[in-house]
């Protein structure tokens, strides 16, 4: 009778435990501790609400559909039926959370404090680096790697899970403090607006693009480079 007890103990405790997984692990959702402190959905899995074309282009080249926001790829098509996607509100000091899948051979972004004065969103606002490490078929520089602050800081530890599976990149920026991270393990940890950030800046790539990094309040994009991207469980807490 014992045993009959325990082993009835056992299975409802792995059917909680499942279901518990299950909730936790829904896509596009969140937990009871993740709206309790404070965290908000930036993608519902259903629709483009919140988000637009980068200075409202027209674009045919993001859907939704099965739960993931996806930018259509394409080798040839480069009309200007292409936009980046950013979110209708713009965020200051903020944890961002954001599932993402690339393409064999493919090149895409996660852009902050991106603002609309410039022909491209990453001409003002940082770029966490998403890319095709192994098999992009141009030889890359550190700094356009995965997990990277393009063009400013490379992220050599970063470890993205093979093409066509899913990661999980996080961005954190307090008031010029950017942590940079990648499945869990934080890749970069860098001060915006210092002596040594411009300095680095006016060297390298940004040295003609003067509202680059500038605004301290800006757009979250989603970058159209011409790849195949997948995106979902989008989701943010401001600090």
């Amino acid at each position: 009778m014992k045993q009959n007890i325990l082993v009835i103990g056992v299975v409802i405790s792995v059917i909680i435990l499942s279901s518990y997984t299950y909730m936790a692990a829904k896509d596009n959702t969140l937990t009871p501790s993740e709206k309790k402190t404070g965290w908000k959905l930036l993608f519902d899995g259903k629709s483009m609400n919140g988000w637009r074309a980068y200075q409202n282009k027209q674009t045919n080249s993001w859907s939704v559909k099965d739960g993931v926001m996806y930018c259509k790829g394409s080798s040839t098509d480069k009309s200007d039926l292409r936009a980046d996607m950013i979110t209708d509100k713009q965020y200051e000091n903020f944890d961002l959370s954001i599932d993402w899948k690339i393409s064999p051979q493919g090149n895409s972004g996660i852009l902050y404090l991106a603002t609309e004065e410039f022909k491209a969103a990453y001409l003002s606002g940082p770029e966490y680096q998403i890319i095709d490490d192994l098999n992009f078929p141009q030889k890359l520089e550190d700094w356009q790697k995965t997990g990277a602050n393009y063009a400013m800081d490379p992220a050599p530890t970063a470890a993205p899970n093979p093409v066509g599976q899913w990661n999980t990149t996080r961005i954190v920026v307090n008031k010029g403090h950017v942590q940079h991270w990648l499945n869990g393990k934080k890749l970069l940890d860098f001060e915006m607006w210092t002596d040594e950030w411009k300095k680095k800046k006016t060297e390298g790539k940004w040295k003609d693009a003067p509202g680059y990094g500038v605004s301290k309040k800006g757009h979250i994009g989603l970058q159209d480079h011409g790849s195949e991207a997948w995106f979902k469980n989008l989701k943010i807490k401001e600090l």
